[in-house]
């Protein structure tokens, strides 16, 4: 019968307890002494080149703005850390969401990210970012993407209060995006009307009604009261020459 060649605790001497008992301690007492998980703002790397992306995507382009996407998503929550989006290097971020785009160029969400996502953290900065971004990327394929352009236009006036910035978003979507909705094309109107332009608003408005592009009846309905609600407007207030002082 064979012994067995382990010692009992017993068994070992005291001065290597002791011994083990202290590295031990040094082992626990360096583990809780390190910092915890550190992810930084800016270790969002660059997405790499077009051309790498592609040899990359191995045929399989829409798989790998997919994956870039999720990548991206995910990246402010990382492992015990959560990095606030006005933290993060919106060009480098903006670099992401072009390389995704340009490998899935009908892809929807990296511009439903830009204004929805990443453009909504309250810093004007950022959120111009964003809408320059999309406004970048809108004329690229206006028909496909003019509803972001659409958001970042509102968005841009009501919260921003840069009508002028907004109008041009709103005419740029009237000048290049034909299968735009009637609202977004109609958009640039009543930015003019904002800005006190009614003048040139009614022009506008007469024109799009005599056009023929507004078929819905209530939203000609709605146009008609509008156009003559300007009109009374225009009628009532007096002329610069004829102003009295107060």
């Amino acid at each position: 019968m064979m012994h067995s060649r382990e010692r009992t605790v017993g068994r070992v001497p005291r001065p290597v307890l002791v011994l083990l008992a202290i590295a031990l301690a040094a082992q626990i007492g360096w583990q809780t002494l390190q910092p915890g998980p550190s992810a930084r703002a800016d270790a969002l790397g660059a997405p790499g080149t077009p051309a790498t992306l592609r040899a990359v995507a191995l045929g399989e382009p829409i798989t790998l703005a997919q994956l870039m996407t999720l990548y991206l998503q995910a990246f402010d929550n990382q492992p015990g850390v959560s990095i606030p989006f006005r933290d993060l290097d919106y060009t480098r971020v903006a670099a992401w969401l072009s390389a995704i785009l340009e490998l899935d160029p009908v892809g929807q969400y990296p511009l439903l990210m830009a204004s929805q996502l990443y453009g909504q953290v309250p810093d004007p900065a950022r959120q111009r970012q964003m809408c320059d971004f999309v406004y970048e990327q809108f004329a690229r394929d206006p028909d496909r993407r003019w509803r972001w352009l659409a958001q970042c236009a509102i968005m841009i006036k009501h919260r921003l209060g840069d009508t002028r910035l907004a109008l041009s978003y709103a005419e740029a979507i009237t000048r290049q995006a034909r299968g735009a909705s009637n609202w977004a094309r109609q958009m640039r109107i009543f930015i003019l009307e904002d800005l006190g332009e009614r003048e040139a608003a009614a022009i506008l408005l007469g024109g799009l009604l005599a056009s023929g592009e507004v078929t819905d009846p209530k939203e000609i309905r709605f146009l008609t009261q509008r156009l003559e609600a300007l009109k009374t407007v225009e009628k009532s207030s007096p002329a610069p020459g004829n102003q009295h002082p107060t």
